[in-house]
């Protein structure tokens, strides 16, 4: 016995067409609205592109779907969710397996689990043990004042109001900037929380010139850095005291020339905190980790830098550099500047630099918080393109020759 097959059937819903013959078990056919034997109609109250059509598929007939372009052997489907020979998405559609965390961490622990002979023969060079020696004794040397420093500047700089600063300097320039750069010494934190502090500042109405000159001093001055210097330099003290003196002298000198040269369009101040939360204790702890990782992040590198500079670079490259007064003095400026060291760590860096001269070490002290890639960036972002453009190169002229004649004084 031949079933009656239901003549083709064609519709349209919301926002597309399809057309498809098919049967249900004989009891649907296609209408133009998904209309079987008197048992069920969708009159295009599913807005999509197209229908369900084909044979055998899940809806045969010419219905409505939502938003799908194809099922069986005609166009349209539920998208995902209906799948046959036709032009919609089926089978293949589903995101591919994507990388993650847990899942990057595992392939690198299974590639080290695989490649540990020759990990391990490469370990036990001993280009690798010096290379190693360095790493560990810089960065466990720096990491406790580091660490220090970012509790106490985040609970300076959120607990102190700015306005404090404010009050508290001198109403001429000429005063306000030395006092301001002394002022430094009361933030104890690197150069990842003065930058914020001076944008408070400048909002607060105190002059550009005596918040640039905190700005610059704060990270070098402060007692955090002194004491760390002092631990790094055990047999040289006076190398504190220089320190101290030459990073103090180049900030008020900065401050200084910004009043008598700078103008109120390089300079941008900045609308809003970097670290504003809605309380007081999620702003510090913002701030903590903002600090944390910028500053922990860049004591790694420099501590890496050091220890690779101190055991790949030939001797007689060093020797040549450290050899050179000119050259190692500006070996260790550019040194300083690419390295973009905290503060609370690069004395622990220059003193692995022992072929060079106390006066180039005292350079990359200086230079370091003043001006380096990640201040650059940050001055940039606090106060504008064009102010960094113009303050950077001032200040590492300036920083070069502080720490030169400095070192040449007390050194």
């Amino acid at each position: 016995m031949t079933e009656d097959v239901p003549p083709p059937g064609e519709g349209s819903g919301g926002a597309g067409t399809g057309t498809g013959i098919g049967t249900d078990a004989g009891t649907r056919a296609g209408t133009g609205t998904r209309a079987g034997t008197g048992t069920r109609a969708d009159t295009g109250t599913r807005a999509g592109t197209g229908g369900d059509p084909g044979t055998g598929g899940a809806d045969p007939g010419t219905g409505d779907s939502a938003a799908g372009t194809g099922a069986g052997p005609g166009t349209g489907a539920d998208p995902g969710t209906r799948t046959g020979p036709g032009t919609g998405p089926g089978p293949g559609t589903s995101a591919g397996t994507r990388l993650s965390s847990p899942l990057v961490l595992t392939l690198v622990l299974l590639l080290a689990v695989l490649a540990q002979a020759p990990i391990r023969g490469a370990l036990g060079s001993p280009v690798m043990q010096s290379w190693t020696t360095v790493f560990v004794a810089v960065t466990v040397q720096a990491l406790p004042f580091l660490v220090l420093g970012v509790l106490l500047s985040a609970a300076i700089a959120v607990f102190v109001p700015p306005a404090f600063f404010a009050r508290a300097l001198p109403g001429r320039t000429a005063l306000a900037v030395p006092v301001a750069g002394l002022a430094g010494a009361v933030l104890p934190g690197c150069e990842c929380a003065s930058v914020p502090v001076a944008g408070a500042l400048v909002r607060r109405g105190v002059t550009p010139a005596a918040a640039l000159a905190f700005l610059l001093s704060a990270p070098a001055i402060n007692p955090i850095v002194l004491t760390a210097t002092a631990v790094a330099f055990p047999n040289n003290p006076e190398m504190v005291l220089a320190r101290f003196a030459a990073s103090l002298l180049v900030a008020c000198a900065m401050g200084w020339l910004w009043q008598r040269l700078g103008r109120a369009d390089w300079l941008r101040p900045p609308a809003h905190g970097a670290h504003e939360g809605e309380t007081r204790a999620e702003t510090f702890w913002n701030s903590v980790r903002h600090d944390t990782m910028h500053a922990g992040g860049f004591l790694v590198v420099g501590a890496m830098a050091a220890a690779t500079l101190k055991a790949v670079a030939p001797a007689e490259w060093l020797r040549t550099a450290a050899g050179n007064p000119f050259l190692a003095v500006l070996a260790l400026a550019v040194l300083a500047v690419v390295l973009s060291i905290c503060s609370e760590a690069d004395a622990f860096v220059a003193a692995s630099l022992t072929d060079f001269s106390p006066t180039a070490k005292l350079v990359f002290l200086v230079v370091g918080p003043m001006i380096d890639l990640k201040l650059f960036a940050m001055q940039a972002g606090t106060f504008g393109r064009g102010f960094a453009l113009r303050f950077a190169p001032a200040t590492f002229a300036l920083a070069v020759t502080g720490a030169l004649v400095t070192g040449a004084v007390l050194l």
